[in-house]
């Protein structure tokens, strides 16, 4: 049924029923202060399990409208209600809940101060993805959620092969859905936190492809706002993968409200002045110090005097700590890490130029920074009578175009009398 109902429990407790495939699972155990009804009332959609007391019960009635106005003077309700969606569709347990659109969600790979992150599918095409959901305070701002579509268009678009690509939005449990690329790998923050450091040859390598990304999106006016460690992703081959490419200057972070990650943040960004090319080119000079000398350059203890110093002080020459580093990179993270924007590198593409030399050194000219990436082939097998021919054609047809459009050759072969 369509209820508008959900059931707070005071006393008792019961267990839901999941109808699966025609065969009934049991699923959620619920007790004391568990909310039951609770998805059911956040989307209006029709009710995939039904509920049997195990005990007597007291239970609270909350309807949809009561629900709208706690919210609005609660915005700790919304948080609460994310995680109960959230653990909905990370539940092992059997769940219906779990379908977003096209996609069913597997399990919970990562989650940040205004999104968590799942494994899914595409129930047709059987296609991996990567799913974000955006928390409920920030999805049911109605400022926020326009200027979120309109950047979506744009991010939608970008396709690089240092940038991770998104594929589709779905609306859906008063929330908004990203749907990725799933890329497998770590984090650099996580690389970092392991290795502490990288050798030149490594981090030259990693730069120069985090550029590449940089350089593709700048070129097309969008500016991410947020490059730091945790939005890199290091795949097995050393290739790297650009994270919440314009979602960030969106939504920010849980470190530094919408302004990016404190620890790498632009002295405008502290300022609130305006930001251009020169923001992210700043992000990754912090970047390229910590991936070289281990430590982030400005200390950590306060982080409002943090602010101030990266408001305030030119970085630090990272050769009091690396006395070695090689001249380009030393240039290059001095100059990229000027507070004044006006003295920074303007564009990526003068970055690239002026570390060219020591990559060149290092045998990763610009068309080989990231590793040769061998071809995928599916196959695909249509079983159809005569009558759907010319129908069938037209399809192949539209399919043909838009597989030429990603970069994806299509091979037909006919075989008869299957």
């Amino acid at each position: 049924k369509i209820e508008d109902t959900a059931f707070i429990i005071q006393k008792g407790s019961c267990l839901a029923i999941v109808e699966l495939d025609g065969e009934l699972h049991p699923g959620y155990h619920y007790g004391e202060g568990d909310i039951v009804g609770g998805t059911s009332l956040l989307t209006g959609a029709p009710r995939k399990a039904h509920v049997d007391a195990e005990t007597d019960m007291k239970v609270w009635v909350l309807n949809k409208y009561q629900f709208a106005e706690i919210s609005k003077k609660d915005p700790d309700l919304l948080e609460f209600l994310t995680e109960l969606v959230a653990n909905r569709f990370d539940s092992r347990r059997p769940t219906a809940y779990r379908e977003i659109g096209k996609y069913i969600s597997t399990d919970i790979i990562g989650s940040g101060g205004y999104s968590i992150v799942y494994k899914g599918v595409h129930s047709v095409l059987n296609m991996p993805v990567a799913i974000k959901m955006l928390r409920h305070n920030m999805a049911m701002d109605k400022v926020f959620l326009e200027g979120f579509h309109n950047e979506a268009k744009t991010i939608a678009g970008l396709k690089h092969e240092n940038i991770v690509r998104v594929y589709d939005i779905e609306e859906l449990y008063k929330t908004v859905f990203i749907i990725m690329e799933l890329v497998e790998g770590n984090s650099l923050r996580t690389v970092l936190d392991n290795l502490k450091k990288l050798p030149p040859y490594l981090a030259i390598k990693y730069i120069m492809q985090i550029c590449a990304g940089l350089d593709y999106a700048h070129k097309r006016n969008i500016i991410h706002r947020d490059v730091n460690p945790s939005n890199i992703i290091v795949q097995n081959d050393d290739s790297l993968k650009i994270l919440d490419f314009g979602l960030a200057c969106l939504t920010g972070t849980e470190d530094f409200g919408s302004t990016g990650t404190v620890f790498y943040v632009a002295p405008e960004q502290v300022s609130g002045d305006a930001v251009g090319r020169h923001t992210d080119i700043y992000s990754l000079g912090i970047m390229a110090h910590e991936m070289l000398t281990g430590k982030r350059p400005f200390p950590e203890d306060d982080l409002w005097e943090l602010r101030k110093m990266h408001e305030e002080q030119d970085i630090p020459d990272p050769a009091t700590i690396l006395p070695d580093i090689p001249r380009e990179l030393r240039y290059f993270i001095m100059k990229a890490g000027n507070c004044d924007p006006g003295q920074r590198y303007q564009t990526i593409s003068e970055v690239m130029e002026d570390l060219r030399p020591i990559a060149e050194a290092y045998g990763l000219d610009q068309n080989n920074n990231a590793p040769y990436k061998k071809h995928k082939m599916t196959n695909l097998m249509l079983i159809y009578n005569e009558d759907h021919q010319l129908a069938l054609s037209r399809l192949m047809a539209e399919f043909r175009d838009r597989a030429d459009e990603m970069g994806v050759v299509m091979k037909v072969a006919d075989f008869q009398d299957v």
